[in-house]
């Protein structure tokens, strides 16, 4: 099989290069896949697995409540912002 010339380490034509990158996901998604349970039968075997679900649940709420605070907040309007400024200096002028 005669490699093609000017391609990324010597891979052939594009058919190859898609069979080598789908080769490539699923071994990476085999191994993270592994190494999660692994981890997840360590966790079964703890005698605090209620607890350590129990602070799971807390940390997800807590990292939802911040999630939702920073995206679902929009900042005040720059031209709102300015606006209320002037009408604040203008009453600081009056008085």
């Amino acid at each position: 099989m005669e490699r093609a010339t000017g391609t990324r380490e010597g891979v052939g034509g594009p058919g190859e290069q898609a069979v080598l990158l789908a080769a490539g996901l699923t071994d990476l998604a085999v191994t993270t896949v592994g190494a999660a349970l692994t981890s997840v039968r360590a966790l079964l075997r703890r005698s605090d697995t209620a607890e350590l679900a129990a602070e799971a649940e807390q940390d997800l709420i807590a990292r939802g409540r911040l999630a939702l605070d920073r995206y679902a907040a929009a900042p005040p309007a720059h031209l709102e912002v300015l606006a209320r400024h002037v009408i604040a200096q203008r009453d600081g002028e009056r008085v």
